[in-house]
């Protein structure tokens, strides 16, 4: 019976923890377990990188995946994140960092020795290709041919050099880094601060962002539409925003220009327009506004 209990009251796993890589200011994900971490909770973030297959397009993308700054401090306040060493981000040490640098400077003088090799082969088969079809059509003598091409051909050897700039470099798919980290790190600490945020306007954004946040809505930014967060119903793959949300405190004066603005524009994208507020007691205030036309 201990042991049905004990199994009936289990800790529950520990939250994977997200490292993120700051670049400047701004928070990065790079490793796909991270991407897939955010997203089962209810995160999405924005996608960066060029697909290595088709990189001259941007129908599509791939990682680094980036962070809204309440995004950030969502995960941060959940003890889900930490930050990345700024040094080298990708890990592994001083040491090890070095290493593979030494690594890719000898395959890179390997390769160049062996692509010399090749592009002088090359040219000595051309040559010989050359002068023997006009040997062939001038008539000339047979010896007075070879000692001729015998002589070019040593030329080459002396004179040949193959340019630096010539050299085909094998561009890599995959950041290297990220195969020498293992999963658990002593520096991905869940209780490792990234950074604070300061500001009234920080402040007001991310309380409506986490409240909107908690009952259930998935938000991405809305700067082309000229509020701070689109407001889904569910995941965005799957469903159009409904609400642009515009955050403001609540003894904040707004225009009255910008409020028929804002909500005019999102007539034209058919959403309904979110003037959210926190409140004194902890709680946002939510104001929906509609377009119904000009008395």
């Amino acid at each position: 019976m201990d042991e049905d209990f004990s199994s009936r009251h289990e800790s529950p796993p520990p939250p994977h923890v997200v490292g993120v890589s700051l670049c400047d200011s701004t928070p990065l994900l790079w490793r796909v377990e991270d991407l897939r971490s955010v997203r089962a909770q209810g995160l999405v973030g924005v996608l960066l990188g060029s697909l290595p297959r088709t990189p001259r397009q941007n129908g599509r993308l791939g990682r680094p995946l980036l962070l809204l700054p309440e995004e950030e401090r969502l995960l941060r306040e959940r003890h889900t994140a930490a930050a990345l060493p700024a040094r080298r981000q990708d890990g592994g040490g001083e040491e090890l960092v070095v290493q593979v640098e030494q690594q890719q400077e000898e395959e890179q003088q390997r390769s160049y020795e062996e692509q010399s090799v090749l592009a002088l082969e090359d040219r000595k088969s051309a040559l010989l290709r050359a002068m023997t079809s006009s040997h062939s059509g001038s008539g000339t003598g047979s010896e007075a041919s070879d000692e001729a091409l015998r002589g070019h051909l040593e030329d080459l050897d002396r004179s040949f050099s193959f340019p630096q700039s010539a050299l085909a470099v094998q561009l890599s798919t995959a950041r290297a880094g990220l195969s020498y980290c293992p999963e658990a790190r002593a520096f991905l600490q869940a209780d490792w601060p990234i950074r604070e945020q300061h500001g009234s306007s920080c402040d007001a954004r991310y309380q409506v962002f986490r409240d909107l946040r908690e009952r259930g809505f998935y938000l991405t930014s809305a700067g082309k539409f000229g509020g701070d967060f689109l407001v889904y119903p569910g995941d965005p793959l799957r469903f159009h925003a409904h609400f642009i949300a515009i955050c403001s405190a609540l003894d904040e004066s707004v225009c009255v220009l910008d409020v028929l603005s804002a909500a005019r524009l999102g007539s034209n994208v058919k959403k309904t327009v979110l003037l959210c507020s926190p409140g004194t007691d902890g709680h946002i205030l939510y104001t929906s506004l509609q377009w119904s036309g000009m008395v």
